[in-house]
């Protein structure tokens, strides 16, 4: 489940198959009709029984009424369409990416793949950021288009090879402000009675209960992505507007359920991915999780999760580092800020560190760097740093470390 690439050959689906992806085959689900979702979980749900599910397990993903499996594919660092494949043929059956995942190319290689498919056999969810977001305060601008929500959707469906998406989201806000912003509705409400999307979504990296609780507010997103991981300070008032969204028949999808894949900066110790995963879905009111995964291997992982997500008093030892491990996750708590004297945003930039150090993807890494308003030698006018990490993270030698990709040409890093 970590993100390091690799080429899939004949050899490798041959060694899979059989035990592996053969055998999981048998389970494979397809998209449900609309259907009426079942009740909301009011708790996280008790461990499940000893005994094994027979197939891959399944939630209603709230209103939409569409039967997911709990393990979906977050497609963002996968460059190989035949690894989309094994894992559709897998049992997996939602596939999340978005408009600006590997300048397009994200999109463009799942265009390979999905036409070929009967539509009713996927769920396809891409996401629009909008250009007039300030990623400092989490606030768009006065200038704000809902055209270019249009604008960019147009351009995913042509690199998809589709007529429609399946969930279209509102890519990375953290501010209720901006979750309910008029233009930004009104055009999505647009797009979804044109029949180009289906559903509509946010998604949040950072605030994510006063964003999740803005969603149900809206009374028009119908699902919600957000961050939610056992080494989040905040889990619990995360677990508590996830049970609300889902109470008020929004489905819920959990994103960097990993929580950065180290629990060192040096990347020596391994968190328990499927443990990690697991932890995730103990939670009833989680309809499915996205983790990212780009070899065979992660997917089996991911796959054997799929089939029996249950955590075991074992799986929560191997969770149990001490906190004072500082890891790779941010998770946006932005106690940093404020004694920051460059206002930094200190937050994208330890992202932009997990993106290009756990994930080992220095181009996603390198767009968020892009992104930002940041001076031009950042963390030089300081003789020592006044910010002091929740998660104890060395602020200033991340930032040192991770502000070097900007000039590393883009050719390099694809």
């Amino acid at each position: 489940m970590s993100t390091s690439k690799s080429t899939l050959e004949r050899r490798d689906f041959l060694k899979l198959g059989g035990a592996g992806i053969a055998a999981l085959s048998a389970g494979c689900a397809t998209v449900a009709a609309e259907a009426k979702p079942p009740a909301p979980v009011a708790q996280v749900a008790a461990p499940a029984p000893a005994a094994k599910p027979a197939g891959p397990a399944r939630r209603i993903l709230g209103r939409t009424g569409i039967a997911v499996p709990v393990v979906s594919m977050g497609v963002m660092n996968a460059d190989n369409p035949n690894l989309v494949r094994a894992a559709l043929d897998g049992g997996m059956v939602l596939l999340d990416t978005a408009h600006g995942y590997q300048d397009g190319r994200n999109e463009e290689m799942l265009g390979t793949v999905l036409p070929a498919r009967k539509r009713d056999s996927f769920v396809l969810c891409t996401k629009v950021y909008l250009s007039t977001l300030d990623r400092k305060t989490g606030l768009f601008s006065p200038e704000t288009r809902g055209e270019e929500i249009e604008e960019k959707l147009a351009i995913s469906l042509g690199r998809l090879g589709l007529d429609h998406v399946d969930i279209l989201y509102l890519h990375c806000q953290s501010q209720r402000e901006s979750v309910l912003l008029e233009p930004v509705l009104r055009t999505l409400d647009k797009i979804k009675k044109s029949g180009l999307t289906r559903f509509v979504g946010v998604s949040t990296h950072k605030n994510e209960p006063e964003v999740i609780r803005a969603a149900v507010e809206s009374k028009l997103y119908d699902v919600v992505l957000t961050s939610y991981n056992f080494r989040q300070d905040h889990h619990l008032e995360v677990q508590k507007a996830i049970g609300e969204a889902a109470a008020a028949g929004l489905g819920v999808v959990a994103m960097k359920t990993q929580a950065g894949v180290y629990w060192d900066k040096e990347k020596t110790k391994t968190i328990n991915m499927k443990a990690a995963l697991k932890w995730a879905l103990r939670d009833g009111n989680v309809h499915t999780a996205i983790p990212g995964f780009t070899t065979l291997e992660q997917l089996q992982d991911d796959l054997e999760v799929l089939h029996d997500p249950a955590l075991s008093p074992e799986d929560k030892l191997s969770l149990e580092e001490p906190q004072k491990v500082a890891g790779l996750f941010c998770q946006g708590c932005e106690q940093c800020l404020s004694p920051c004297a460059e206002h930094l945003p200190i937050p994208d930039l330890m992202r932009s560190y997990m993106y290009g150090h756990a994930y080992r993807n220095r181009e996603a890494a390198q767009s968020l760097l892009l992104a930002l308003d940041l001076p031009p030698s950042p963390c030089t006018g300081c003789r020592t740093c006044p910010v002091v990490c929740a998660k104890g993270f060395d602020v200033r030698e991340r930032i040192r470390d991770i502000i070097r990709l900007r000039n590393v040409p883009r050719e390099f890093l694809i």
